[in-house]
């Protein structure tokens, strides 16, 4: 296993010791510091690895399958934490996560024709507005100022998802069209 692919499993392996201490308060008010910090290793593992992937020419199926597998449950698995500890509202993260399976979904199709659709700078804008969002939200700072930018990263991050979804689809729109 090479170091890119390894970068991706080490992020999967962080997603439960980010959840617990998300979601806990073992380490008493540290523990949401300690899960920041995690997400925040575990989403630079994401810039790392494919940096380290296409600068090596590492790439691998493994990679090109686990990767974003692994990004979406690192994101997921934090939307979900905020939703239950009240920071995000549901329905947001509904908006995001339907995204996300839609996506996947019109991935399996293009490769079934034997497409590999690339991400587009909207999406590549779009997960960096999710996790900017999403770090603010853990530290949960109690600033007024801060609070209002969280808000504007929220829905920043929400348009963002609404619009690489609308731009992946467009963009790829044949390739619905030969499953007619």
């Amino acid at each position: 296993m090479n170091l890119p692919n390894k970068l991706t499993m080490f992020r999967v392996i962080l997603i439960p010791f980010f959840v617990f201490f998300v979601l806990t308060d073992f380490a008493g008010a540290a523990s949401k510091w300690i899960a920041l910090g995690i997400f925040i290793v575990a989403s630079l593992t994401d810039l790392l690895d494919g940096h380290i992937a296409r600068k090596r020419n590492l790439i691998t199926n493994f990679g090109k399958f686990m990767d974003p597998i692994a990004d979406k449950l690192l994101v997921c698995s934090a939307l979900i934490c905020l939703v239950d500890i009240g920071r995000i509202y549901s329905w947001v993260v509904i908006v995001i996560i339907a995204r996300e399976f839609v996506i996947s979904g019109f991935r399996l199709i293009a490769s079934d024709n034997g497409v590999v659709l690339a991400a587009s700078y909207w999406g590549k804008f779009k997960t960096t507005f999710q996790m900017v969002m999403i770090c603010l939200m853990i530290a949960d700072i109690p600033n007024k100022a801060v609070s209002v930018i969280t808000q504007v990263v929220m829905w920043a991050a929400l348009a963002l998802t609404v619009i690489s979804l609308v731009d992946y689809l467009w963009k790829n729109r044949s390739i619905l069209a030969e499953q007619k």
